[in-house]
């Protein structure tokens, strides 16, 4: 019988409306409120929140956290840009993770009043990063604000999270986890910017059902949501069928592995797969109990209710928990503001991913990893469906399915049975699907645009002020260029489909293989190995905001009418449907000696030169189809 069965259901949020905010978080946000140069020095101000104390000395500023009425000290205090900065643009809405110019070069540091601190420096060069936030703390992660450990039927709904200090919401040894309708944000008249001293939600080592719904994730310093198992590594051989085991990665200690009747799987670090036939259950387990500190909080012994196989050896081989792996709903949330993934989830339950906006992701929207070799996050996918998710402004891969095998083994991935179905994604010059190692991984029935589709070809006139009744004309022309990378990378994979899908135009549907069978790459959207650039621009037409003014023909010859201004706006053809350009304003009737009125084209250049232009350089674009 296992102690968590026995714990009370708890339930936070939707009947009480509970907010909670810190007063001092230990995350400085400064924000760059003025730069330039005085003197040939450069300088810059930097304004901190109403919570962030800090003192000035010899050219070092010290933050200081909230003053302790027992001892009259700071809790905490730290220098400069202390151990860890990422950089938010809140005009760009984006975060990450960067190195920290603001104490490079000191020359003084003046305390301003009214929360001001200015930075003047050795060095001329006018800083270029006014507006910018710096987030800057410490790495130790003290504590986790919500621990969910040995517990059943947790629920958190409608809680307003303005700040998690350490290590966000964790679930540990627990069953049927849901987080619903919550907002994790800091509120916007504190003038603070971080909402997540790490993960919003980890759940390591959860069973049954975890459910993360209708949630708002923005600000936090590592991934929006994580859930994975633990891989412990074998350490020895004490008896025939028992293990000594550690856990490897320095933040993770103090808890027990595994319940007397868990099931265990072994797992070959090098290959990431599991030893073939060795299916045990733990008898007994002698190491952590999560309550006591009298014995090593890193290692245990695992006894099993058969024996191990003798190429078990130490170091070679990580064990899993199976038993605490749950099976995964993530929808209806908003991610935004991340340093890192939306999501990173390894769990061999179904997983479903659907309904979520992810917007401007540093990292991967979608990471599936299993990993033996940094941080020990356990477990591989069997059955994983992405669907109907809005990816905008993503980072290259968009989905990344990435364990740490060192030795790939085709014929015997990782992870199986992947869908990615009926997504949209708005992006620049990235990857959508980079996957290694993944048996049955299919991407359907997606649509596919470019972040600068409307403004990738424009309009331009060869007079901006005809006379009325006179004819002029337009012409098309490109500001931008195609995109150069491969949309796909299969690594040691089989099975893959590609098909049903839309492309914008300009994107390269190539698909690189590594010890990948082209056989095992299904579909006619792409070409394997060699690039298959869609045309930017296939085809040319036109509209006119105002016929009367000026009447537009498919070729751009423009017949001006009466008095007034109309928009000319460009037209191309694409999988995803008709694409307008950047228009060109037409204005019949203005006195043609004014600037206005200057000829965009050269007098030499009529509506047909153009056209016939336009076609010969669409007939030798790459990658077009014949």
């Amino acid at each position: 019988m296992q102690p968590f069965l026995h714990r009370p259901v708890l339930t936070l949020g939707a009947a009480v409306a509970l907010s909670f905010d810190y007063t001092a978080p230990k995350v400085v946000d400064a924000t760059v409120s003025e730069s330039g140069v005085t003197d040939g020095h450069a300088y810059r101000v930097l304004k901190v929140p109403a919570g962030s104390g800090f003192s000035v000395g010899d050219r070092e500023v010290t933050w200081l956290g909230e003053t302790s009425p027992a001892t009259g000290r700071p809790y905490w205090s730290g220098v400069n840009g202390m151990q860890y900065t990422q950089i938010h643009d809140p005009a760009a809405k984006r975060t990450w993770r960067g190195s920290n110019p603001l104490f490079d070069d000191v020359a003084s540091m003046t305390d301003l009043g009214d929360r001001k601190l200015r930075i003047d420096y050795s060095t001329g060069a006018a800083p270029g990063d006014r507006g910018l936030v710096y987030q800057m703390r410490q790495t130790t992660r003290d504590t986790p604000s919500a621990l969910f450990w040995e517990s059943k039927d947790v629920t958190v709904e409608g809680l307003k999270a303005r700040y998690l200090h350490g290590f966000g919401f964790v679930g540990q040894l627990s069953e049927n986890v849901t987080i619903k309708g919550n907002e994790f944000r800091t509120d916007p008249a504190s003038g603070r910017t971080t909402a997540g001293f790490a993960d919003f939600v980890q759940m390591s080592g959860v069973k049954g059902q975890v459910n993360i719904t209708d949630n708002v994730f923005d600000g936090a310093h590592d991934d929006a949501i994580n859930i994975h198992g633990t891989y412990l590594e074998v350490t020895g051989r004490p008896a025939p069928n028992a293990l000594s085991l550690e856990y490897m990665h320095d933040e993770t200690a103090g808890f027990p592995q595994f319940h007397p009747g868990d099931t265990v799987e072994i797992v070959d670090k090098r290959t990431m797969l599991p030893v073939p036939g060795v299916t045990a259950r733990a008898v007994s387990v002698d190491g952590p109990s999560g309550q006591d500190h009298d014995k090593s909080l890193t290692s245990m012994v695992v006894t099993l209710d058969q024996p191990v196989p003798d190429s078990v050896t130490a170091r070679d081989f990580v064990v899993e928990n199976t038993t605490y792996t749950p099976s995964v709903e993530i929808s209806g949330n908003t991610v935004r503001d991340i340093p890192t993934r939306g999501v990173l989830v390894t769990t061999r339950k179904p997983v479903v991913i659907e309904d979520n906006v992810f917007d401007g992701m540093s990292m991967a929207g979608v990471l599936i990893s299993s990993d033996a070799y940094q941080w020990y996050e356990s477990g591989p996918v069997t059955d994983v469906l992405i669907r109907r998710n809005t990816f905008q402004r993503p980072a290259s891969p968009v989905i990344f399915v990435e364990p740490t095998n060192q030795t790939v083994v085709p014929a015997h991935p990782v992870h199986r049975d992947i869908r990615v179905e009926e997504n949209t994604f708005r992006t620049g010059d990235v990857r959508l699907l980079d996957a290694k190692s993944v048996g049955g991984i299919t991407f359907t029935s997606n649509k596919v645009a470019r972040l600068d589709r409307n403004t990738a070809f424009a309009a331009e006139a060869e007079n901006v002020c005809p006379a009325p009744g006179s004819t002029t004309s337009v012409r098309t022309v490109t500001t931008a260029s195609p995109y150069s990378t491969s949309l796909f990378s299969y690594r040691g994979s089989s099975g893959a489909v590609i098909s049903g899908n839309a492309f914008d135009n300009g994107l390269n549907l190539r698909a690189d293989l590594d010890a990948t069978d082209p056989d095992q790459v299904a579909g006619d959207e792409v070409v394997n190995g060699a690039d298959h650039v869609l045309p930017l621009l296939p085809a040319t037409g036109y509209t006119s905001s105002n016929e009367a003014v000026a009447a537009v023909d498919p070729t751009g010859g423009v017949t001006a009418g009466s008095a007034g201004t109309a928009v000319i706006t460009p037209v191309t053809h694409s999988q995803l449907g008709d694409t307008t350009g950047v228009p060109a304003e037409l204005t019949v009737g203005a006195d043609p000696a004014s600037p206005a009125c200057a000829k965009a084209l050269g007098p030499d250049t009529d509506a047909l030169s153009v056209t016939r232009d336009l076609s010969v350089r669409r007939s030798v674009l790459p990658g077009r189809p014949g």
